[in-house]
């Protein structure tokens, strides 16, 4: 075997499938996951054991670029020492940069995200795509007016000197053979799971948890960690229905983004994490997976 890659939509059980993977098989177990970069916030980013978990303090500010340095380092490390490397991931771009050798734009000028996003909220999706198409016309032309994170996106990557053209993050090659598998969990099911994680955090401690991370320094990238200032801005009832419907969210478009990672294989979780494991095992045993080189 080579790599096994496991996406999916958050509480759909990565984590939990991962884990008995690793009981299974000699493995090495890597993050692929934005926020849980950071330490200080473990129950809020819902962190469990693997490389590159909690390794970045509460003001660094994380990029792509170097997060790929990280992940190829792990991942051929676990390789050399006989190993799988299972990437383990719910942030579409990092899982990517992770698998692939992505070309990954510099990270954008400090405030970029937020004047953007302001001239967006504030001047309409009319002006800020006219923006747009006079820093980027073939960006402006490939983006819808009404598609605002894109819009954002594409004008970030302009003031960089880039341009969205050329962000095709499934025409990359992976680094190694990899077995890509998604976990598909029935809607209801997952918004059930969503509301008991949720409910299990505040029984955790995560109010006490987010007070102290806002206490100190926080990178404009922390900042954006989902759920944080819902828990600390709202009272316990009010925050909790939040975040659960933020979550939900999330789901969604993480469900989308399944939809474009090439060579996928979707496995059902609505069962047990090593009934799971049992399967993801034996398609990455009898070869099913995207082989190096393969363009998406």
């Amino acid at each position: 075997m080579s790599v096994i890659a496991i996406f999916g939509p958050t509480a759909s059980g990565k984590s939990a499938v991962a884990e008995a993977l690793a009981r299974r098989i000699p493995a090495e177990l890597v993050a692929a996951d934005s926020a849980q970069l950071y330490r200080g916030l473990p129950i809020l980013t819902n962190q469990s054991p693997a490389a590159l978990v909690g390794i970045w303090p509460l003001d660094h500010e994380a990029s792509v670029a170097e997060y790929q340095t990280l992940a190829h380092a792990a991942i051929d490390t676990a390789l050399e020492a006989g190993r799988t490397p299972v990437v383990v991931g719910g942030t579409g771009l990092y899982f990517r940069a992770a698998l692939g050798a992505l070309d990954v734009p510099p990270a954008p000028p400090p405030g970029a995200r937020e004047r953007w996003t302001a001239l967006y909220d504030g001047e309409g999706a009319e002006q800020a795509h006219a923006v747009l198409a006079e820093a980027d016309p073939g960006a402006a032309a490939a983006v819808h007016p009404n598609d605002r994170r894109r819009v954002v996106r594409a004008l970030e990557l302009a003031e960089a000197g880039h341009s969205l053209r050329g962000d095709r993050l499934w025409s990359a090659d992976t680094r190694h053979p990899t077995t890509v598998v998604g976990l598909e969990v029935p809607g209801d099911e997952l918004a059930r799971r969503i509301e008991a994680r949720t409910a299990a955090m505040f029984d955790a401690g995560v109010e006490d948890e987010v007070r102290r991370a806002l206490a100190g320094p926080l990178s404009s990238t922390a900042r954006r960690v989902m759920g944080l200032h819902e828990v600390a801005g709202l009272p316990r009832a009010e925050a909790e229905a939040a975040l659960a419907a933020r979550t939900r969210r999330l789901a969604a478009y993480q469900r989308k983004w399944m939809r474009r990672i090439p060579g996928l294989v979707t496995v059902r979780t609505d069962r047990s994490p090593d009934e799971v494991a049992d399967d993801v095992l034996a398609l990455a045993r009898g070869g099913q997976r995207v082989p190096a080189g393969r363009e998406g």
